[in-house]
């Protein structure tokens, strides 16, 4: 009997589309259940601790997007060959991360003031900093972040990707040719293309 897959999140992009590519990836049929903003105020109370992206499966409800991304990426064998693999997988995801909460921390602060001083340490200092190492690692493994091969922070990154960009003004690939390559690389996968194709239109 086929699993009853149910993803719970907000109708944009954001931390769920990493685990819509790796179901996609996987081709596992889910639902993808999208949510209005102004109905998350009486929804929260029945999400664990109060977030989301949610996942069910037959009924089981887990949380935590990295969480959940994790445990699919270990169903369709993507965290490396060995424990020297999976350790450096999970590295380049928690760098990824560390950019992802960069660019939100800018994008997402009220105080106009203290808001442009983050968006300038962001562009002069913190992308600088992160962005040509993230570019080297890919140079340096082949077209990939980890062993010359698909493994999950590819999809990560070119998952969040799009929603980075409108969030830093501007997309993250721009003068880093090895992650270009590399988003574009995932995004032509057959079945990640196919996801790309079907689902819906949202800014970020």
């Amino acid at each position: 009997m086929a699993r009853r897959i149910k993803l719970t999140y907000f109708d944009i992009k954001g931390v769920a589309e990493p685990i819509r590519y790796l179901l996609a990836y996987g081709g596992v049929d889910f639902e993808d259940n999208r949510i209005k903003r102004e109905d998350w105020p009486k929804l929260k109370p029945n999400t664990p601790y109060g977030k989301m992206p949610v996942l069910e499966v037959d009924g089981k409800v887990a949380h935590q997007s990295l969480a959940i991304a994790r445990h699919l990426a270990r169903q369709f064998k993507l965290l490396g060959s060995n424990d020297w693999e999976a350790l450096q997988v999970d590295a380049a995801v928690d760098t990824i991360s560390d950019v992802r909460l960069a660019v939100r921390d800018m994008f997402f602060e009220e105080d106009h003031g203290l808001k442009a001083k983050k968006q300038q340490t962001l562009e002069k200092e913190t992308l600088p900093f992160y962005l040509p190492r993230l570019d080297e690692q890919v140079k340096d493994n082949g077209g990939h972040f980890v062993g010359g091969k698909l493994t999950w922070p590819d999809i990560q990154f070119a998952a969040l990707h799009d929603f980075l960009g409108v969030m830093a003004g501007k997309p993250l690939t721009d003068g880093y040719p090895n992650l270009k390559g590399l988003y574009d690389k995932v995004n032509a996968l057959p079945a990640i293309k196919a996801w790309i194709a079907k689902r819906p239109v949202t800014e970020w």
